[in-house]
């Protein structure tokens, strides 16, 4: 499929590239012969959009954003980069300009808000024991301890950044509602999706990890994105 965008996948709060994994085996069997996964410091939106930009730059030619959780809100703003092509968004921020995933948030907190806890140095985890019920309640025990230990916290202010251009307003967007969700609230994702003028918008009734429980249809939704003609 040479002819076609490479995929940049984007992670969320966390997590890591890694959480991606069962996408990536998805979308190779389906025969995308150019996909990456940025790795996020997650210390600022600008340090993320930054690193996403670069790494835009790095493939050089039409580049199709996927981002999950957090990782919507950095596609948001580095999806402005020409190479951009379009964005899909997976249980994702999708914020306008001038808002911030934490303002969103806020309008309607999710289920699992009370989970989240700062450490002494400004990062913000999900406690480990309230993990698989908060992030990933349709994923094992094993792989829910998994994602518990391997979290990557977020600098608690990233939350706050706004976004400066959403790039939705002018690209194509595509968007997966998780109904079940209790990272980011199933009614804020309804919101956000609907004033994107999506050319498609799947709901699946999944948790904030549907990337890891249902990577078969997120991976249909991203080759569907793909595939499809730019005009």
């Amino acid at each position: 499929m040479s002819n076609q965008p490479a995929i940049l996948l984007v992670h969320g709060f966390w997590g890591g590239a890694a959480h991606w994994s069962k996408v990536i085996v998805e979308l190779a069997r389906q025969g995308h012969e150019s996909i990456r996964a940025v790795e996020l410091p997650l210390t600022s939106l600008a340090d993320d959009v930054e690193r996403t930009s670069k790494m835009i730059a790095q493939i050089g030619g039409p580049v199709l954003l996927v981002g999950h959780s957090y990782g919507g809100a950095v596609i948001t703003q580095a999806g402005n980069h020409p190479n951009v092509t379009g964005l899909v968004y997976i249980a994702a921020f999708a914020p306008d300009t001038g808002e911030s995933p934490g303002g969103i948030t806020q309008q309607r907190p999710p289920e699992a808000a009370a989970n989240l806890e700062p450490d002494s140095d400004g990062y913000l985890w999900i406690k480990p024991e309230k993990f698989h019920q908060s992030f990933c309640q349709d994923l094992s025990a094993d792989e829910a301890l998994v994602m518990a230990v391997t979290q990557k916290a977020p600098l608690a202010g990233t939350f706050g950044d706004p976004i400066t251009s959403a790039a939705w307003a002018q690209k194509p967007s595509w968007y997966q509602i998780s109904s079940d969700d209790r990272m980011i609230h199933p009614e804020n994702q309804k919101m956000m999706s609907a004033r994107l003028n999506a050319r498609k918008i799947v709901t699946l009734a999944a948790s904030h990890a549907s990337l890891a429980s249902r990577p078969t249809e997120v991976a249909a939704l991203i080759h569907e994105a793909a595939t499809q003609p730019a005009s």
